[in-house]
Order: C-alpha cells, then sequence, then structure tokens
C-alpha cells in the first residue's frame, strides 16, 4: 500500500523540482548582488585608517577619532566606534564593548550566507532527486505495449537527467559566491581586530603612563 502511493507521487514527474531550483536559483542572485553591493558599501582602506587613529590616540584624541569614524559603515568602523565611546571606561570595558559589537557585526556581514552554503551543498541531491523521479516514469513508460514505448522512453529519461544538471547550475555558483563572502567576512574580522588592539594598545600604554606619575 505505502510502495503504490509513492509511487503515484514519483510519477507526477521533476518538472516540479525543475520549479525549485529556479527559484532556489533566483534567491541566489538576489543575495550575491546585494551582498556584492553591501561589501562594496563597507570597503575601507585599512592602512590608511590604522595610520590615522594611531596618531590620535598618541595624542589622547579619542573623541575625535569617534567623529572621525561616526559616518562610516564598515565593520572595522563601527565596531572600534563602540569602544572609543568609552575609552574613559579603561581598556578592559572597551574589550568587551568590542568583543560584543564584533560579534553582532559579524551576525549582520554573515547574513544571506547560510542559505547560499545550503543551496550549494544541496541543489545537486534535489536536482539528482528530480532525475530519479524522471527515471521512475520512464520505467513506467517503459510497460506500456505501445510501439513507441522504447522512445518515449528515452525522451524521459533525457528529460529527467536536465534536473540533474540544473541542479549543479544552482549550486556551483552558490559555493563559489558562499566562498568569495566567506573570506571577504574574515578579512573584514581581522582588520576589525587589528584597529582593536591598536585602541587598546594605546589605552595601556595611556593607563601605564598616568600609574608611572
Amino acid at each position: 500500500m505505502l510502495t503504490n502511493y509513492l509511487l503515484q507521487f514519483a510519477l507526477i514527474g521533476a518538472e516540479w523540482v525543475l520549479w525549485v531550483l529556479v527559484i532556489l536559483s533566483f534567491i541566489n542572485v538576489y543575495i550575491m548582488i546585494e551582498r556584492a553591493y553591501f561589501y562594496f558599501k563597507r570597503s575601507i582602506d585599512i592602512h590608511d585608517v590604522r595610520v590615522k587613529l594611531e596618531k590620535m590616540f598618541r595624542e589622547g584624541k579619542f573623541d575625535e577619532a569617534a567623529e572621525v569614524l561616526k559616518d562610516d559603515e564598515s565593520m572595522e568602523a563601527k565596531v572600534v566606534l563602540f569602544g572609543l565611546r568609552s575609552w574613559d571606561l579603561g581598556d578592559h570595558a572597551v574589550q568587551d564593548l568590542m568583543s560584543g559589537a564584533l560579534a553582532t557585526e559579524r551576525t549582520r556581514y554573515d547574513r544571506g550566507l547560510g542559505f547560499l552554503g545550503t543551496v550549494g551543498n544541496n541543489a545537486p541531491f534535489i536536482g539528482l532527486f528530480g532525475t530519479v523521479l524522471g527515471v521512475i516514469g520512464a520505467f513506467r513508460n517503459l510497460g506500456s505495449s505501445s510501439a513507441e514505448a522504447s522512445a518515449m522512453v528515452m525522451h524521459a529519461i533525457s528529460e529527467a537527467l536536465v534536473a540533474t544538471g540544473v541542479g549543479l547550475l544552482v549550486a556551483i555558483p552558490a559555493v563559489v559566491a558562499f566562498n568569495i563572502y566567506k573570506t571577504r567576512v574574515k578579512k573584514s574580522v581581522a582588520q576589525t581586530e587589528l584597529l582593536g588592539s591598536t585602541l587598546l594598545s594605546q589605552l595601556r600604554n595611556r593607563n601605564t603612563d598616568i600609574g608611572h606619575v
């Protein structure tokens, strides 16, 4: 009984699987474009910013440094700014504040990447599932006594294999984009930690100098 129900489901065909893959591909394209624009708008010249901020930190101009960063939407600027606004609380408090801000910003930068990774890993299997459904229908037609049964089977199998090809076509760009964007996020995190360390080192030196006085 269960086998018959499953067979009836399989005989629906693979077309609906193709539609699922097409929808996933459109979502992928949207995420790729949106993330590319997001990262582009938040790119930063880390060397230039670090040199500028380090000079201001050495001069004790922490409030002025915060003014420089306040309109910057990059992860690096937002995390360091979060710590700068409380620089008078000491380096330990600033470090805790920046750690929390970094976790929040990383979540913002990772948005959508989980979907790309999931589609990249599973789209080939979805396509293969569609192929299996198509092959089941093809062999069902083979049981027909029609003279055209063989031609129908070959045609059905060729259509079924399209699902596997489409699955790969959806998966490959998703995997490539996922890896590129993950590398971009890691770069931003590393640069953020660099600027954060620069701020913390200056705060610690400042506290040491005050202690000696």
